[in-house]
């Protein structure tokens, strides 16, 4: 199947609008699921720090 193929004429601001929507889109996507993960191991700001002293 072939999509159908949309022209803009999208100017670079409206461009750059549209690619700051993008990344907030997924950033919060992203934030969720790790809330939620985080909430399912019953994790702790210890535990993260533990975690970031172990990394450095």
């Amino acid at each position: 199947m072939r999509l159908p193929y949309y022209t803009t004429d999208l100017s670079n601001e409206e461009l750059r609008e549209l690619k700051l929507l993008l990344a907030r889109f997924f950033a919060e996507k992203s934030i969720r699921l790790a809330n939620k993960i985080w909430d399912e191991k019953g994790l702790t700001d210890d535990d993260m720090d533990r975690l970031l002293n172990e990394l450095s």
